[in-house]
Order: C-alpha cells, then structure tokens, then sequence
C-alpha cells in the first residue's frame, strides 16, 4: 500500500523534496500532493530585481520548472490552493480552493507524512497608507509582476526604497536602471545591517555616488496619499519623501502562522525548529525547510533564520531523501551572502562583531585594502577586506568585502575556511590560484589572513 506525502509550499525547498522523493520512490509507492496558493513554481525569487530592473527580460526566466512539467513527474501540484489549517493529532491538512468562483471551497486531505515549505513574509509595518496603491513589497513572482504593472502606469519617476539590507540596496539599483530618482529611507546609521558599521559606512558611500540618496536614522511613520490614495510620498519624524511608487525592502519573517497553530516548535527568530534530517523536533513524520525554519550556525553555534534560495534547495533535497527511504542530514551554516548595487559588490560570512560579542568570544578586527588583480593589469579594482580572528587560537570566525568586480566571490574562500574551522595561519598557506588577470600574486583574502596573524600574536 502507497504512503501519501503532502507539503504546503511550490517553491524551491517543497518541489526539490518532491523531485527528490520522486526519484526515490515511485507512484505506486509514494503518492505526492503538494499545495501552493500563488500562481507560480520553482522559481528564483533572488532574480526578481534583476527582473524588475530590466537585467533579466522575460519573467519565466526566472521559473525553474513550471506546474505542468511537475505533474508530468506524477506529482499532483494544487496551484492556487492555501493550507489553512494543520491536524498534526489527525494527520490531514485543510485546504481552501482560492479560485473556486470566489466561494473559497476547503477540503481536508490526509497525509502519511508532511513537508512544511511555507517560505518567509516580507515585514509590512502597522503605518498608515501601507495598502495604498503604490505600496510594494517584494518576495514573490506574484509581488513582481504587481510592482511592473504599477512601473507601467506610473507617469511620475520617484521611488522611494523602505529599508537598506539585500532587498532593499538591490530594489535601489533596479529602480535606478528603470531610470527613477532613487531614495533610501534607512533606519539604521548605515546601510547593510548584515555588515559591521565601518563597512556599511562604505556601501552608503558608494550608493550616494551613483546618485541614489540615502537617508539613514529615519523612522518610517506613516505613507501618505493623495486626493486619488495612490501613495504620494513616505514620512518621517524629520520630514517627507516624495514618491510615485514605495518599496518595502525591510526584510522578512518566517511564514510560521499555521505552524505554531499546530503546536509545532518554534524558535526565538519565529522559525521552525527541525533535527539535522529537518525533520520538526518531536514529529517523526513532519519535516520543515526553506526560509521558514531555523538552522544551526556553525560559528557561533546558536540558531539562526536565514532566508536564501541555495539553503532551501538543499533542505528540499535533505528531506526529500529522508522522505523517500534514503538518508541526508543538513550541518549548518556560516552565514555567507553576496550582493550588489550597480558596479559595487557586497559580500560577508561568519560573525560581525556583535555576533562575535554575543556569543562571548574574544577577537582581532582588521581590514586591508587590496585590487581584484595585479596592480598593473588593466581592470583591477579596489575592495575591502575586513577580517576577524578569535584571539587566543587565531581561529577564523568571519569575513566581509566591498569592492568592485571581482571582489563578492572572493568570500567564498572564507566561507570554505570558516566551515573547515580553519586558523588565520592556516589560511595564509592556501594553494589559490594566480595570474595577473585573476588577483595579485597575494589574493586580498590572505592578505587579509596575514595581518590577522600578526594581531592575533600581539594580543597574546
């Protein structure tokens, strides 16, 4: 007799499970349902801006695999379908038919055992004029393609970005390629709260030079409308911001409503709280992942929420192994991300400092300056490299960069070092490949790396 797999959520973490436990298991063994409430699939959501900033064309571009090539894998994909309700005692999930002429038909389907891939939600703040027409956050295909067809009936050229991490310095450059005047409206001192401030300070910087204009220390209190209440500009404590169209780039939170109605554990990000198997702590036959759960960071080894694409892939092919009789555990994380803003690359991995602090650890700070290539070689480009060491073993424990091309993948050389819990020193020796066209004959990394050392020694 076949066991019935259901999971809520069509993106990367619910489809890599179900193409993976596909793999595994046949349909006679293992029928698969999967609900997903929006109109697309297996898309990239880390494309959208490029989508929205003219860099990637078409929309299903972005669409790894459509809903039509998923059911021809005899994997029964309900689009337009949302999970309202999870009966973990009666093993079924209640779900209600969103095109169903409006009358919003629900059914109970049971399940054997359940993937939950609910994803994360962008932060709306409770200001007034939020709804308004205008208003825009981005985190969904669908929430692409509504702020395109705003773009297209909007005659004026203002926008104004709400919040400065990856969403928002990455909504900035795609406005600015549709040609709008640009405003940053940021909380913090600097742009880039994933970074240490001094290497914020440098991001702004940049950003102010192409012309966007960063507003930082500002609260956002209230979007203000016009006589049609379309949005007409964004307000402050210290004053007003016109614009034709707002972008809510404040981030996200984990997608966990029906969860914790279901009792499930939740941790103190607001993710679930899965085993390495993702599989939901004290539930045998429900398993969790994408940007809805927690995971573990192998640097400070604490929990951490982390909403990127890669680990949602690789938690849909952990559990879809788990799932369909194999085995495969997820470790962890070290926290590496990349970004950019036009031509300036944005990169960090392992702790900043007040990860560092938190978690009690001593340290060394010190940053280089360095080119892309050899000096002499046309093209070459500064970047920054911050590193920090723990103080007595020399320990790496993170690492971040702002540069022009050639700079963000250079963090990957940290990330690798940082999960193998390698030392400054050790780092130092690395085997990296060199020509003049590719980096200086020592990577800015292990310059990096070689003054780490000498601080850690004179710190005892």
């Amino acid at each position: 007799m076949s066991e019935r797999l259901v999971i809520i959520g069509g993106d990367a973490a619910g489809m890599s499970a179900a193409s993976q436990a596909r793999r595994l298991k046949g349909p006679d063994e293992l029928e698969i349902v999967a609900f997903e409430r929006g109109h697309f699939t297996s898309y990239s959501a880390c494309g959208i801006p490029y989508w929205v900033g003219g860099d990637v064309d078409e929309r299903d571009e972005l669409i790894a695999r459509s809903p039509e090539e998923h059911r021809e894998r005899a994997i029964d994909l309900r689009m337009r379908t949302e999970v309202v309700r999870i009966d973990v005692d009666g093993q079924r999930v209640l779900a209600r038919d969103l095109e169903s002429d409006g009358s919003g038909a629900e059914y109970w389907t049971s399940y054997d055992k359940l993937v939950i891939a609910t994803g994360a939600r962008p932060v709306r703040p409770p200001l007034g004029g939020i709804d308004a027409p205008g208003v825009h956050g981005v985190q969904t295909l669908d929430d692409g393609q509504a702020l395109l067809d705003t773009l297209r009936r909007t005659e004026g050229r203002r926008a104004v970005v709400v919040g400065a991490g990856y969403i928002g310095v990455e909504m900035a450059e795609a406005m600015m390629n549709r040609g709008y005047e640009v405003t940053v409206v940021n909380r913090g001192a600097q742009p880039m709260s994933t970074l240490d401030a001094d290497m914020g300070r440098l991001v702004g910087e940049a950003m102010a030079g192409m012309g966007i204009r960063m507003v930082n220390n500002a609260e956002v209190t209230k979007i203000l409308t016009g006589d049609d209440r379309r949005v007409r500009a964004v307000a402050t404590e210290d004053g007003e911001y016109p614009a034709d169209v707002v972008i809510l780039g404040i981030g996200v939170r984990p997608e966990t409503g029906l969860a914790r109605e279901a009792g499930l554990p939740v941790g103190t990000h607001g993710g679930l709280l899965t085993d390495r198997a993702m599989r939901v702590r004290g539930h045998e036959n429900i398993w969790a992942g994408g940007d809805c759960v927690e995971v573990l960071d192998l640097v400070s080894g604490s929990e951490r929420h982390i909403a990127l694409g890669t680990h949602a892939n690789k938690h849909g092919q952990v559990i879809g192994s788990n799932v369909g009789g194999g085995y495969a555990t997820f470790p962890g994380v070290v926290g590496t991300a990349v970004s950019k803003v036009c031509e300036l690359e944005i990169a960090r991995t392992g702790l900043r400092e007040k990860d560092a602090k938190a978690a009690g650890r001593q340290y060394v700070k010190v940053a280089i300056e360095s080119t892309s290539r050899a000096g002499y070689y046309p093209g070459a480009a500064l970047m920054t490299v911050q590193m920090l060491a723990e103080r007595r073993t020399g320990r790496l424990l993170g690492v971040q960069i702002v540069g022009r091309e050639g700079a963000a993948k250079r963090v990957d050389i940290a990330a690798v070092a940082l999960t193998a819990g390698m030392t400054v020193e050790q780092m130092v020796s690395l085997d990296l490949g060199y020509a003049p066209p590719f980096s200086p004959v020592w990577d800015p990394v292990l310059v990096a790396a070689r003054k780490a050392v000498t601080a850690v020694r004179k710190a005892g």
